[in-house]
């Protein structure tokens, strides 16, 4: 999802992130979501949310090529707490390459609880989403928030980006409570950041 990758840190791309996207949102659009990666400002953004000296896995969702995982493991994540699930096999043999160490398992991440089976040692410190979820019903959405929610510490953070204007986890008060960043113009197209949190007390 990054429109450009430090050379030093990854290895080189025949084929170029974009074009991946490109040809996996025409095979299946609904799933894709992006037809480009996110930039890196904006995968900045949405790691900024998580605490790496807080202890504990992270749960990333629809990390597509990795910018996201890359901002993750900048920010000081050890790639053995990164627990991504990934719909598109060749996004995950990509990340599987690109990312040694971290856990890679294609699933669905509609179906969270299922698809990790049991591979937390932990609650989750947060779940990190880049997927399209305007795509699903507000219900599949708020089932997977919440999934999300189960599978963390307390107060732990859901982070997702979008381009729409409007929250696309559907807000509950208190049972979801959403705050959303400055839109991050560098991104293209522009974007911003929703941190959602099940109030603690």
């Amino acid at each position: 999802m990054l429109q450009s990758q430090d050379r030093r840190c990854a290895p080189a791309k025949p084929l170029k992130d974009e074009v991946r996207f490109l040809q996996s949102w025409f095979q299946s659009p609904l799933k894709t979501g992006a037809v480009s990666p996110s930039g890196r400002a904006l995968a900045r953004m949405m790691a900024s949310y998580l605490d790496p000296r807080t202890e504990g896995p992270v749960i990333e969702l629809g990390p597509g090529t990795g910018p996201v995982t890359k901002a993750l493991l900048e920010r000081g994540f050890a790639p053995e707490r990164l627990f991504l699930i990934e719909y598109n096999h060749e996004f995950c043999n990509l990340l599987r390459k690109r990312y040694p160490g971290v856990t890679v398992i294609q699933g669905d991440a509609y179906a969270m609880r299922d698809t990790l089976n049991g591979r937390l040692d932990a609650p989750a410190v947060g779940c990190i989403s880049s997927l399209p979820l305007f795509t699903k019903p507000p219900h599949d959405r708020d089932r997977m928030v919440n999934e999300a929610f189960d599978l963390s510490v307390p107060g732990a953070p859901f982070v997702q980006f979008t381009y729409a204007l409007v929250s696309p986890v559907p807000l509950k008060h208190g049972e979801i409570n959403g705050e959303r960043s400055p839109r991050v113009w560098l991104n293209l197209p522009p974007a911003c950041v929703w941190a959602y949190r099940r109030p603690t007390a």
